[in-house]
């Protein structure tokens, strides 16, 4: 057999662990069709079967999945072999805006650092506010927040975060009160379209809890102190999703928007593998 092409390589694992051409494409920077040669030459050479394609997914073969694990340790070492005499640490820092970090967060970081085990990552994790005034004073490298209200930035659309309202599980509202809320406080856009929305629909509520991030408001969700509004993803466990159940109105999905142009193709490439973790 022929040495393996360990791009394709990559392209493979990316992907297997992102579930789409499109986001390996976007993560490789290269083109979807590029993607799916790579694949298809990958297959020819190894003789196997490593992908079932649908026209709505991708999914792995019983195969790919025997041959991943494998895949995952030659990239990454080939990753270490490539920068073994980069001069210095590749050094990335990066802001995130706290209504985006949930319990996720751990298994991102591993996949981060599994990709790019050389590099350096500085996070700090604030209010979309803060995260674009050290952006703008050259503080951060990229910031990954919530779109702005000032519309003079200039940014590039990540992906789209999706809401709703999570309560702890078998929680149930006192009948004839106002609906309690978790809320990050009066300058928060999230809370502003929570707020409007209850109120176009008519439903009373009240703030029994202001905290920062998702973290915080999904424990005050979890013990059930309140109903807070929270992007699917970083719900806590012991949360469910009410909206439905409870009648609450639909949110709108929020852009999220990423500032940042390095120069560094290495640190390019870890800030798109960072962003379609988070996309993912």
């Amino acid at each position: 057999m022929k040495s393996l092409d360990v791009d394709a390589v990559k392209a493979f694992v990316l992907v297997a662990e992102l579930q789409g051409f499109t986001r390996a494409a976007d993560a490789l920077g290269v083109s979807q069709s590029a993607v799916s040669m790579k694949l298809r030459k990958l297959e020819q050479q190894l003789g196997r079967r490593l992908l079932e394609r649908t026209p709505r997914h991708v999914r792995l073969s019983a195969e790919g999945l025997i041959f991943l694990a494998a895949a995952r340790e030659l990239v990454s070492s080939h990753d270490r072999a490539a920068e073994a005499f980069a001069i210095g640490v590749r050094r990335l820092a990066v802001g995130v805006s706290h209504q985006l970090v949930g319990g996720e967060l751990p298994g991102l970081l591993r996949r981060l650092h599994e990709r790019h085990p050389g590099l350096r990552l500085e996070m700090r994790v604030a209010g979309t506010r803060e995260l674009m005034q050290a952006f703008e004073h050259n503080e951060l490298d990229a910031a990954l927040v919530l779109r702005p209200d000032d519309g003079r930035k200039r940014g590039q659309a990540a992906f789209a975060e999706e809401f709703s309202w999570f309560a702890a599980a078998r929680w149930q509202p006192r009948a004839h009160q106002p609906l309690p809320l978790a809320t990050q406080g009066n300058l928060c856009r999230v809370r502003a379209a929570a707020v409007a929305a209850l109120d176009r629909a008519g439903i009373a509520w009240n703030e029994v809890f202001v905290g920062k991030g998702a973290a915080v408001l999904g424990a005050a969700a979890a013990g059930g102190l309140a109903v807070a509004l929270l992007a699917k993803r970083t719900a806590p466990s012991g949360t469910v999703d009410v909206g439905a159940e409870l009648g609450l109105p639909p949110i709108p999905a929020q852009d999220v928007m990423l500032y940042g142009a390095l120069g560094d193709p290495g640190s390019r490439e870890a800030l798109r593998t960072l962003v379609l973790a988070f996309r993912q």
